[in-house]
């Protein structure tokens, strides 16, 4: 006897499903690598996620600012914080901005170890490598307008984006290719070459930052 089979559309998940569930998927995988690593070095997630938040932050971040980076509460951060400067990786100096406070900075061998940590995930910059250019570029444009939205909705931490910084004008010029401007070092600059992370970045007003979003939502 035939079986009648369910055509397989009709049961499909709805595309934003399947988009989130690639998301997750990849995030797992990422981890996982990472992880792996890391146990071999006798680190734990939260303090994995540290070092890798203090690589590019040579100047050193206060506590408050991990905690709410990283999504956990103050105690977290610091029970690893404490156990992270027990094995000589963080060392604690003066804030460049505030004498008064605290900056966390990677030490000489934690910044050694969080470079192995993020070569840990080498396999997955040459998955994305291997990606025709014009794939790459649109990825890169839909994942930034996807945070873009989850940042707009308190969903997703502060960071360091070209996009929520005061020297960012977007849709300043009428280059496609470089529409948005840098005040910093005062020229255009591509899609492209917009950061996620950018050390000179300096937190534009909230109101400004949102709006920066929807301009690159409308472009």
């Amino acid at each position: 006897m035939e079986t009648k089979h369910t055509l397989p559309w009709k049961d499909t998940p709805a595309k934003s499903e399947r988009i989130v569930s690639a998301i997750t998927r990849i995030a797992s995988v990422l981890r996982s690598g990472a992880w792996q690593f890391a146990t071999t070095e006798g680190l734990n997630p939260t303090q994995v996620d540290i070092l890798e938040a203090l690589r590019l932050r040579r100047a050193g971040v206060r506590l408050s600012w991990i905690a709410q980076h990283l999504g956990v509460t103050s105690a977290s951060a610091s029970d690893s914080i404490t156990s992270l400067t027990a094995k000589g990786l963080i060392e604690k100096g003066r804030d460049s901005g505030d004498g008064r406070a605290v900056a966390l900075r990677l030490t000489r061998a934690g910044q050694d170890l969080a470079a192995r940590i993020s070569n840990s995930v080498g396999f997955a910059h040459e998955a994305v490598a291997d990606l025709p250019q014009p794939t790459q570029d649109a990825l890169f444009e839909s994942l930034l307008a996807l945070i873009g939205k989850l940042q707009q909705s308190n969903r997703f931490p502060e960071i360091r984006a070209c996009v929520t910084c005061k020297y960012f004008a977007a849709n300043k010029h009428s280059d496609s290719k470089a529409p948005h401007h840098c005040m910093l070092i005062d020229t255009p600059l591509p899609i492209n070459l917009l950061r996620l992370d950018c050390p000179e970045h300096d937190q534009a007003p909230l109101a400004v930052a949102v709006q920066n979003w929807r301009e690159l939502e409308s472009a």
